[in-house]
Formats: C-alpha cells, structure tokens, sequence
C-alpha cells in the first residue's frame, strides 16, 4: 500500500512538471500575440489548462502523501476533463489551421500569401472589421515592417537583387510589400513605385501605400500574413501539447491503476470497518 501511494505521489509529481511545457506554450503564444501574432484571446485556454494541470497535480500529490480518499478523487476527475479539454484543444488547433499555405514566386526566396488560400472559423475571426482594426493597430505599433530594413557598407541600402533572396515572414511579406504581381518598383524595403501603373488585378495594388503608416495594412495578404503566423505558432504548440497529452494519459492510467490497488487493500483490511461495494456500481468509477 506504501508503496502505491509512492507511485501516486510520483506520478503527480511528473505531471505538475508536464504542465510546465504547456504553460510555457501558453504563455509564448501570449508573447506572440502582443509582439507579433496580435490575436490575443488564443493563447488563454492553454494557459488556463496548464495552470489547471499544475493545481490538481499538487492536489493530487497532498492526497497520496497524506491517503487523503477525497483529494485522490478529486485529482482522478478533475485529470479527466483536463486531460480531455487538452485533447479537444489539439484537434480545435489543428482543425482552424488546416488550410493556408505560402506561394512561392519565381525569383522570389520570400513566399507570398493569399486570402483565398484560407477559410473555417480562424479566416472569419481574422478579417472581420471590429477584429481586423485592432490586429492592424498591433502589427502597426510592432515596427514589423520599420525592423525590415537593412543597410551595408556604411549605411548603404540593400538592392532589390539581395531583397528578393530575403527569407521574410508571413508578415512582412503580406503587411510590407506589395504583392509581386502588382509590377512595383523596388525603391527599399517599405517604398515601391509604381512606375507606369498598377499591372496586377489583384486588389491588395490599389491598397497599397508609401505612407508608413499605412503600406498594405489594410491589404488582404496582410491578413493572410497573419493567418499563416497564426498557423506556424500553433502548429509549433501543438506538437509539444501532443507529446505532453501521452505522457499525461500514460500517467493518468498509472494513478488509476495504483488507487484501484490502494482500494482493494483497504477493502481487504482485517481491522476496522470493511468497506462494502455498492450492489449497484455506476458505470465510471475508480
């Protein structure tokens, strides 16, 4: 019996330090979302599920040290919903960034990114207007694009040859640029002429602007930048919080097993009350 409270007890002490890898996601997307991402409600339920995890494994841990019956059941629950909301956040991650990719361009290093090439529930929230006008402001006060800018030899401005072979991020390439088919002239990184006229159909040319307070904030491949942020963000978590989610199961079924061991010694005590099993047992017990 000693000996499967040990295992209780040590099991709940590897799960609170899983929980660390998932609050530390959370808390990353969150940093993410103020500096760079700008969707700022993402982040909350990992937070939430890690923080959750860390408080019942303690709880869990106190009731095995101390054979505390009502902690114990309160650990097994409560892991339950835990362990099945991670789950279900996993696949809601994986779901709403399913679709959405860069394009590449001929001569490009830099891909490029298309509205059209996402939709579900995450392409909804990013470009409704009371969304848009707050993720915008964010990208705008980052100084994503005032950051793009480069200099050589003693402050001598990359050409657009050395721009073209520049690996950008989804967000500068949608939010600081033109889209290539707009037949802009490079001037610098955040400055394109438009020379004779815009040559492309695509909308996001008439949007763009020299202004910098403006450049394709409002451009849809700005928000296309955003999703694919979004997407490379979640999908670096999600393979964490997968990796965590089988060692949380494992655990958890380990902790099942050591109580329902615990209970079947104490039924099984020749002192003190035996303690009966109900005629009727419910369906899910431990």
């Amino acid at each position: 019996m000693r000996t499967s409270n040990h295992l209780i007890g040590l099991v709940n002490f590897f799960t609170f330090l899983a929980s660390i890898p998932i609050l530390g996601g959370g808390i990353w997307l969150s940093s993410r979302a103020n500096n760079t991402d700008c969707l700022k409600f993402l982040q909350w339920p990992l937070i939430i599920i890690g923080v959750s995890i860390m408080v019942v494994s303690l709880a869990g841990f106190a009731g095995a040290c101390y054979r505390n019956s009502f902690l114990m059941y309160l650990y097994l629950w409560a892991m339950f919903f835990i362990v099945a909301a991670l789950f279900g956040f996993v696949i809601f991650a994986y779901a709403v960034t399913d679709k959405g990719s860069g394009r590449h361009v001929m001569n490009r290093v830099y891909l490029e990114y298309h509205l059209q090439d996402y939709s579900g529930w995450l392409e909804e929230r990013v470009t409704s207007q009371s969304y848009w006008s707050k993720i915008s402001s964010c990208i705008r006060d980052s100084h994503v694009c005032g950051k793009m800018r480069r200099a050589y030899n003693g402050g001598i401005p990359e050409n657009v040859e050395m721009f073209n072979l520049r690996k950008l991020s989804p967000l500068e390439s949608g939010c600081c640029k033109p889209p290539t088919e707009c037949g802009y002239s490079y001037l610098n990184e955040t400055m394109w002429n438009p020379g004779a006229g815009i040559v492309g159909s695509d909308p996001d040319c008439a949007r763009w602007s020299n202004y910098q307070g403006q450049l394709c904030y409002s451009c849809n491949s700005c928000k296309a930048g955003v999703l694919a942020s979004l997407k490379k963000s979640w999908r670096k978590v999600s393979v964490i919080n997968i990796a965590i989610l089988i060692i949380l199961v494992i655990m958890y079924m380990v902790a099942i097993a050591a109580f329902r061991h615990n209970k079947k010694i104490d039924n099984d005590e020749p002192y003190g009350e035996t303690r009966m099993e109900k005629s009727r047992p419910s369906r899910i017990h431990f």
